[in-house]
């Protein structure tokens, strides 16, 4: 199956289709990206010992790079196309940096975007969406998100006075929808922890200067076996299955028509390019996705991801100064929001795992994965994934016959 093909000819006076609105919508995605999930990519790379160097070169990559992405397919597809990276992958790198070198985990991401650009080409996508039962997937996802709940509860240990100052405007806000609409929850709590760290006066800026624009840094990749078989299948799984499947399905719903082969390839060629750098594979997110596409004219939706793009751009050449700035807050403030940021995404695994089909399967993945022992020096998600899927194929085949291949 060929490519879709983009909407032309390009609207010469793009910016006459933008508004208020989208500028609103693309601002509060852009805070949503730049906030929890930049907070998980610190916390991982940290366990994973990488340097500040480094997690600057992945948030410059993430951001910038995909901003690019972003730009060009909006404009290209005539919709609300965000690209940024998977954090469930993220989440997966954390315990493969224990046992792999970074340049070995580097190659997995190159391998990855390879097989990606390989499935969007030859539109063999779907097949691989389906042939893999989404209760399972979600287990993975549930297993490696769930040390970010854990995490949440040791930052009321460790910085109970931050953590609560957190905790208590995210659940209130959370609770009362229609304010949440204008005051994000995680966007609050945010900036309730800075201010609980300032005034503790907990902030410890490195010495030196803050503020300073990205030099990325160019890694040399290792290619081996073991980060093959640990890594690549199941980042995959995360990029087409997890977030792809999501963006997708927001988007349909809104009243679009994503490309979902382009998509696919285009996230194998981001994917490629931003591994160079040092970060994890390309995908089209949901949240943002959700955010673009929930107001506004649907003709003019694409500007929102447009300005979005532009925001990424601008956060990823500063990419330095924000690590910087994040690194200097308590373990528990990093904890705390990346905990928090997590939760419904934690809650959404279990419910899609454990609601109808497949949930022997899950459970065993979930358990499996939460063991968190490797085989073979083969990290866990992986036997996760294995052991559920064989586990529903003895004892769950009835549900995969009830499976309804996606249209």
């Amino acid at each position: 199956m060929p490519l879709e093909k983009p909407v032309l000819p390009l609207p010469r006076q793009p910016w006459s289709e933008f508004g208020t609105v989208y500028a609103g919508n693309a601002f509060v995605a852009f805070l949503f990206a730049s906030s929890g999930p930049v907070a998980i990519i610190l916390s991982v790379g940290a366990r994973g010992g990488l340097s500040e160097s480094d997690l600057a070169s992945w948030i410059f990559a993430v951001f910038f790079l995909n901003g690019l992405i972003t730009i060009a397919y909006s404009l290209l597809y005539r919709q609300p196309l965000a690209f940024f990276w998977t954090i469930p992958g993220t989440v997966l790198v954390g315990p493969a940096l224990t046992h792999l070198s970074f340049p070995e985990v580097i190659g997995a991401f190159l391998a990855t975007g390879a097989l990606m650009v390989v499935l969007g080409l030859t539109g063999l996508v779907r097949r691989v969406m389906d042939a893999i039962p989404m209760p399972i997937v979600m287990a993975m996802v549930a297993g490696v998100f769930l040390r970010f709940g854990i995490d949440l509860v040791h930052a009321f240990r460790d910085g109970f006075w931050i953590a609560l100052s957190m905790a208590v405007p995210f659940f209130a806000l959370t609770a009362m929808p229609r304010i949440a609409r204008v005051a994000p929850p995680l966007i609050v709590a945010l900036i309730t922890g800075a201010i609980a760290v300032w005034l503790l006066g907990a902030f410890n800026p490195p010495a030196g200067t803050l503020f300073e624009f990205a030099k990325p840094n160019f890694h040399a990749p290792q290619f081996s076996w073991q980060a093959m078989v640990e890594l690549v299948v199941p980042l995959a799984i995360t990029v087409l299955v997890v977030q792809n499947g999501q963006g997708v399905a927001i988007l349909t719903a809104s009243g679009h028509k994503p490309p979902v082969n382009s998509i696919t390839f285009i996230c194998g060629v981001g994917s490629l390019i931003t591994a160079c750098f040092g970060a994890v594979s390309t995908c089209l997110t949901g949240p943002s996705n959700a955010i673009l596409a929930s107001s506004g004219e649907k003709k003019r939706q694409y500007t929102a991801g447009i300005f979005l793009g532009i925001l990424a751009l601008g956060f990823g050449l500063t990419s330095p100064f924000f690590t910087r700035l994040l690194l200097a807050t308590p373990p528990a403030f990093i904890a705390a929001l990346a905990g928090l940021a997590m939760l419904r995404v934690l809650q959404t695994s279990f419910q899609i795992s454990f609601r109808d089909k497949f949930t022997f399967g899950a459970l065993i993945c979930f358990v499996v994965t939460v063991a968190d022992v490797p085989i073979f020096r083969i990290g866990a998600p992986f036997w996760g994934l294995v052991f559920g899927i064989a586990a529903s194929h003895l004892l769950e085949r009835a549900d995969f016959k009830r499976e309804i291949p996606a249209a």
